[in-house]
């Protein structure tokens, strides 16, 4: 996957897996996995997900492309890339 700067945001490419047990997130350093709760119905993984990582962030999240796909270009606005790295770092090793 991938962590991209775009002027003063940051965009991700990550693979999601619905209806697991837990929201959870996988970084390897490379690649973001993201388990959701939610069932692959009507937009809800996407809310789950937009929701979830809005707090991690504390940044206003979007959903720029994958809808209908488990692989997603996620945008999080107004963020530097090392900060995205740092917080998926921290957050992967915490869960």
């Amino acid at each position: 996957m991938e962590i991209k700067q775009a002027n003063r945001d940051v965009i991700l490419k990550v693979y999601v897996k619905p209806r697991s047990r837990n929201f959870n997130l996988i970084f390897d350093g490379s690649d973001i996995t993201i388990s959701c709760r939610e069932k692959p119905v009507k937009g809800k993984v996407n809310r789950e997900l937009i929701r979830e990582l809005s707090r991690l962030f504390h940044k206003e999240v979007e959903l720029l492309s994958g809808s209908t796909s488990r692989k997603k270009t996620i945008l999080i606005k107004h963020i530097e890339e090392h900060e995205v790295r740092r917080i998926l770092l921290q957050s992967a090793s915490s869960r």
